[in-house]
């Protein structure tokens, strides 16, 4: 992901509010370069939405043709992201009669850290929210969920078995050199978090990713992307993303105690083909299940990101993915 191309994400800035984009066009969903899609299938305006790294929205009615982009983040400039924040990972969802948008933001301009030499931006996931799913998003609640000291990043939602939203998120791998991923609670009507922040699992866990650090070939240190799911067994599991060696690559973990305390256990083999990432998972208006990930491609010497979509079954004990992108 963004993590060892930092330089990528330069490619999005967020323009004002509640306007069109200039260029708006109808695309297949392989025309679009998006990184991390997120796609809500939203039941009350039987529509698409997809959402990810940049902040802009795509809509759909059928998941092949897609309109956009558009505007749908409402920037506070005054807050503490700027008046031009880099946006990742954002995702949408529907919660008890409103929509929210959780997503990372980034103010370059200020600097909270320096480790091993690299610059440590202040860098957040947060949560806005809406009456539409089209926004416009807006902060609201608490002016910020995580701690301003350390960067944090690709926070998604769960509500756990006892009833109560929570966020899960990464703790940055430029920060601590072994990636965790984290949960913190958030309030009822999801507009701060209570208490601090637990680690789940840390990037080094992994028995699939690798890296090669002084001729040592050790598990990679980032960890990336993660989205929550429950089986038709009720078994509770993640999918995330981290390297091996050079390439993009998902995997997926379960929690032994069905909760997100877990103890998370590994899969030990990734569940994507190389090169695909950062997914996430939902069902279609015919039902079926589906996950968007991106994938990595260079053209003319650009380095760009496209979603896709993969047929997936988590209906028994376990996740199951179609190799084959649709």
């Amino acid at each position: 992901m963004k993590h060892l191309f930092i330089i990528l994400v330069i490619l999005f800035t967020l323009p004002i509010s509640g306007q069109q984009l200039r260029g708006v066009r109808t695309v297949p969903l392989g025309d679009i370069q998006l990184s991390d899609p997120c796609i809500l299938a939203d039941s009350a305006t039987h529509q698409y939405y997809m959402t990810g790294t940049g902040g802009r929205l795509w809509k759909s009615k059928d998941l092949k043709m897609w309109t956009g982009p558009y505007n749908v983040v409402d920037v506070d400039s005054a807050s503490w992201m700027g008046p031009n924040p880099m946006i990742w990972a954002a995702e949408l969802h529907s919660y008890k009669g409103k929509y929210y948008y959780f997503a990372t933001f980034t103010n370059q301009a200020v600097k909270i850290d320096t480790v091993r030499g690299n610059v440590i931006e202040r860098r957040a996931s947060q949560v806005l929210v809406s009456d539409y799913p089209d926004g416009p998003y807006r902060l609201f609640g608490n002016a910020t969920y995580l701690p301003a000291n350390r960067p944090t990043l690709d926070g998604t939602f769960w509500v756990d078995l006892d009833g109560k939203p929570y966020m899960v998120y990464c703790g940055e791998w430029l920060a601590n050199w072994n990636g965790t991923m984290e949960k913190i609670e958030l309030k009822s009507d999801l507009s701060g978090t209570i208490g601090e922040g637990k680690v789940m699992f840390r990037a080094l866990d992994s028995p699939w990713s690798r890296e090669r650090v002084n001729d040592k070939i050790i598990p990679n240190k980032v960890t990336d992307g993660p989205y929550l799911f429950r089986t038709g067994t009720g078994r509770l599991g993640m999918i995330w993303t981290s390297w091996v060696y050079n390439v993009y690559t998902q995997g997926v973990a379960y929690s032994e105690s069905g909760t997100l305390d877990g103890p998370w256990v590994h899969e030990s083999k990734p569940i994507t083909p190389p090169n695909f990432g950062h997914g996430m998972l939902f069902r279609d208006f015919d039902g079926r299940m589906l996950m968007s990930v991106h994938s990595h491609k260079s053209v003319g010497g650009r380095y760009i990101r496209i979603p896709h979509l993969f047929r997936v079954d988590w209906s028994d004990d376990k996740l199951v993915v179609d190799q084959n992108p649709l």
